[in-house]
Order: C-alpha cells, then structure tokens, then sequence
C-alpha cells in the first residue's frame, strides 16, 4: 500500500483519477480544496473539472468522514488532510509550498511510503529538495520518446515478385507484424534496383496499393509522407487524420488544401472549419484590443496564412467563402457543446491540448464530418503537458488500430532551405 497526495493539477487534468490509484489511499489538502474553490466558477476547462472533483468529493461524504478517510469504490480510501508540517515560514506564500508543507508532515506521520503526484515541474523539483518523492501523473501518458512515436509507415525490403504480385494484384496478404488499418508500408526490392512499390493496410489486415492524389487545390506533394498525408485526407471513409512534424513539414497546408476540395470542389462537406488553441510561444503580450473577432486575429494567423497562399490568385473568392460560412477559422474556446456535423475540421497546433480537450472536440463531430489534428509534439508550449502526455500524441499511439483513423508523421522540411536547416540543425 502506498499513499498518494495529489496537486491540484493532477485532478483538473483528469477528475476521474481518483479511481486510477486502486488499493492505495489517496490524499488531498484542504489548499488544493481551497484552489478548487476558486476555480469552479470559472466558464473554461479548468472550472468544470474542478466542479466535477468537488461533486465527487460531496458525494463520497456519504460513506463517512473525509477527514477521517472513507472507502473509495475502485478499490483503496481517500481523505483530506488538515494538518500541516512547520516550514521556513517565507515558503508559505503560494499553494505549492502549502502542499509541500502538507507532505512533509504527512512523510513524519507514517513509515508508508508518499508519493506527490503533479504536474507542475517546478514542484518537484521542490520535492526533490526536501527529500520528498514525487512524480507525474502517469495515466494518460504514452511512455515512448518522441522518435519512437508511431508514425503511420514503415519501409521493408522484399523480393521484387512480391511487388510485382501487388501491381498485379492490387491487394495482396503479406507477413508483419503491425498490420494497422490506414499504415502505409513501402516494399523496397532487394534483387532489383529502383523497384518499389507503395500499399495501404485495409482493416482486413491485407494490403492494397496506394496510389496518392498527384495534386489538390493546386498543391503538389514534395515528398513521399506528403504523399501518403494526402491520401488520408482526401479519403472520406478515414473520419480522423493525425498529422505530426516538425516546422514547415507541411502539415497545415495540405490539411487546408483537401478541406478545401472536399467543400468547395467535391460538396463532400458543407464547410471548411479551421481552428487552433490560444497558447502563447514564448511571454504573452497581455490582453489585446478590440472586438473578439480582432482579439483573435492574431492567433489565427497562421491558419489565415494557408488559406492567402491556397487563394494568392483570388483573394476576393477567399473573402466570398469567408461571408457565406464556407471558410470559418475560429478558436476552439467556445467548442464544448456544439455538434459540428458535414465539416472538415482541421485543429493546428494539437500537441498544446490535453487528452481531455482532444476528447472534448473529437466528440462534437457528427455525420458526414472529419477532423485533421495536426501538431509537433516536439514543440509543446502548454506548462503541463509534454511529448509524451499531450493529447495529439496520446490520440496517434490509442487510435492506431482502428479503420476509420489514419496517421503519418512528416520528418522532412518543405518551407525552405533556410527552415529545413533550423529545424534540423537548432
């Protein structure tokens, strides 16, 4: 039996974690409840976990006193802890210190083993300092580097018969072991020189040759994982497309340019709707005047910079499907309860969303809708998620095995010379 005391973090991240630490007693401080307090009547993310976890506490004092512990229903017991260890009195001033201070009385208390469980970096370290052991909250994180992320291909060497036997053919059984729906392997020859051919699993678990468009809305793919990138997007029966690569991969763009045939062009879907978080790189400038669409300008720059070089011909056509709510590029602050049914989303900037905020959009598409999450979760500007927790990633290695998702990682730079250097060599 261990006893776990969580941050506040820990429970906004996930309000259902306290039925993750089975047969182990789960503690919370009253500062992390007094957090809780002032954060619940917030209209965000942040406001209704934290009006979860609390329902979920007043629920559970009808099994007994909190303070004395009562029985949690997975397995284990939880409780709220009152009493505090005396600190240096100057480390009192914020609700980290306070939790410390709770854990370093709660570690004099008792031989069983405490663990703090947070998200915040910094407070760990703090731990650290003190002796205390700490760690992050561990459930939702997909334990791989980022490298070894899955990235929706794979290249194997094979006699040329076999290749000739899939251009015969056209789907053909072959032996491996990852068989994902929507994986694109490239079989390479090795008895014959430049001989090679390009398939795509089927949820059969057979493979069948993929022959990418040669062009969309006037984009040309550059490499072979462009190739392979827009093949997904411009397939209406793969309804999710996780796109994941470095600056200037490509990502955006070719996402933008098949929402825009499947609206425009084809009438697949009604409208093209591109979105992105409001996450800051680097210090943020403050609040920004005036209107909400001028407020939010400047976030969605880099999605209005695709749609200005897709339309650089007919910049007055681009401002038509903008008045007629084809073309509709908005933050996804106020997403939670629509139902967006006939669209083909495209959320940029994925790896800065929790797994619950992916969830939350994911389940407002309806019929006849696709979404594009694209992202580099190398790149990640959210203080409490990285690689190997962010949403993006987390989405990539869960949805891998099912037929009507499809990903691909981009490695190579298309922007230019001088971008593909940075991002390889910086």
């Amino acid at each position: 039996m261990k006893r776990f005391l969580l941050d506040t973090n820990v429970l906004l991240h996930d309000p259902n974690c306290l039925e993750v630490f089975t047969d182990n007693e789960v503690i919370i401080p009253i500062s992390v409840l007094d957090e809780l307090d002032h954060l619940k009547m917030l209209p965000d993310d942040n406001g209704r976990s934290a009006r979860a976890v609390i329902r979920k506490l007043d629920g559970l004092r009808a099994a007994g006193s909190l303070n004395k512990g009562v029985s949690l229903p997975s397995g284990g017991s939880i409780r709220v802890e009152l009493n505090h260890q005396d600190v240096p009195p100057n480390l009192l001033n914020s609700v980290d210190n306070r939790i410390l201070r709770t854990a370093i009385g709660l570690r004099a208390d008792s031989e069983i083993p405490l663990i703090l469980v947070t998200k915040d970096i910094n407070l760990r370290v703090k731990c650290d300092a003190f002796g205390i052991v700490a760690q992050d909250y561990e459930k939702d994180k997909v334990t791989k580097t980022p490298s070894s992320l899955y990235t929706g291909f794979e290249e194997i060497l094979v006699p040329s018969a076999i290749i000739d036997n899939l251009y015969s053919k056209k789907i053909i059984d072959i032996d491996l072991d990852e068989k994902y729906p929507n994986k694109f392997v490239l079989l390479k020859s090795v008895d014959r020189e430049n001989h090679s051919g390009l398939g795509r699993f089927l949820s059969s678990g057979q493979l069948k040759i993929a022959t990418p468009p040669s062009a969309v809305w006037g984009i040309t793919p550059r490499n072979l994982e462009q190739k392979m990138a827009l093949s997904l997007l411009m397939d209406s029966s793969v309804k999710l497309v996780t796109l994941v690569g470095r600056a200037g991969s490509g990502k955006t763009l070719l996402a933008a340019a098949a929402a825009l045939h499947q609206t425009v062009e084809t009438g697949n879907c009604q409208r093209a709707l591109l979105s992105r978080p409001i996450q800051p790189l680097g210090r943020d400038i403050g609040f920004l005047p005036g209107s909400a669409l001028e407020k939010l300008t400047p976030w969605m720059a880099a999605l209005n910079d695709s749609l200005e070089l897709l339309f650089a011909r007919d910049m007055e056509m681009l401002e038509t499907y903008r008045q007629k709510g084809i073309i509709q590029v908005e933050p996804l602050t106020y997403i939670r309860g629509r139902s967006i049914p006939n669209s083909f989303m495209i959320v940029d900037e994925s790896q800065n969303l929790g797994l619950h905020e992916i969830k939350t959009i994911i389940t407002r598409m309806g019929e006849g809708s696709k979404i594009v999450l694209t992202g580099d979760v190398e790149q990640v500007d959210n203080p409490f998620v990285d690689f190997a927790s962010n949403g993006l990633a987390i989405i990539v290695e869960r949805l891998k095995g099912y037929g009507i998702t499809g990903h691909i990682t981009l490695n190579k730079c298309e922007r230019s010379e001088l971008a593909e250097l940075a991002a390889t060599v910086l």
